[in-house]
Formats: C-alpha cells, sequence, structure tokens
C-alpha cells in the first residue's frame, strides 16, 4: 500500500510560480508511475503529467511549455514545477501512483489547492 501527501499549493498571482511535492510512503518498490491530476470546480479531473520508474517524463500539452514534473530517484518525492500560472490554472492538484501490474491510478493524494489570481 501506498501513501501520498501534497503539499506546496496556496494563492499566487498570474504570472508567478508555485512548486507541488508529493511525498510518498509505504510499497514504495511496488511503484512504476507516479502523476499529477488537477480538477477545478466544476470540471473533470484533468490529467496533468506523469513520471515513470524507468524515467520516462511526459507533460500534458496544455501546460507543456509551463510546469516541469520531476522526482526522486527512490520514488518517494515528486514535483511539480509551474511556472506563468494563470488563473484557468486554479484547481486542487492530486498526486497518484500506479504499481506495477495495475491497470490505472491506484493511490492518490487528499490534493493540495492551488488558486491564481488576475
Amino acid at each position: 500500500q501506498v501513501t501520498l501527501v501534497e503539499s506546496g499549493g496556496g494563492f499566487v498571482q498570474a504570472g508567478g510560480s508555485l512548486r507541488l511535492s508529493c511525498a510518498a510512503s509505504g510499497r514504495l518498490f511496488s511503484i512504476y508511475s507516479m502523476a499529477w491530476y488537477r480538477q477545478a470546480p466544476g470540471k473533470e479531473r484533468e490529467w496533468v503529467g506523469l513520471t515513470t520508474r524507468d524515467d520516462r517524463t511526459d507533460v500534458a500539452d496544455i501546460v507543456k511549455d509551463r510546469f516541469t514534473i520531476s522526482r526522486e530517484k527512490g520514488m518517494n518525492m515528486m514535483y511539480l514545477q509551474m511556472n506563468s500560472l494563470k488563473p484557468e490554472d486554479t484547481a486542487v492538484y492530486y498526486c497518484a501512483t500506479m504499481t506495477f501490474g495495475a491497470s490505472g491510478y491506484d493511490a492518490w493524494g487528499q490534493g493540495t489547492q492551488v488558486t491564481v489570481s488576475t
């Protein structure tokens, strides 16, 4: 079992930056992929990006030129560097992990709120 805790959210003006962190604990050896999702009020949850144990990283096209994902080698920490933030980036950001053999992300954090003002 994996437990995830996000941190680093907050209130920022448009054009600013934030760095989110996701701390993972538990059966870290079972993690294949770590991902960021976000959900804005009244909208569906949206995939932001991922990183895998074999060092593949991918970021959604809508944020590709502004957001960067990185992680520690041991899959115990993942980061989301968000630059040039826009009001439409306002959402609750969630960290998720997929274990080897799973068909989807099977552990989720509680989320951290990011609010971007105009």
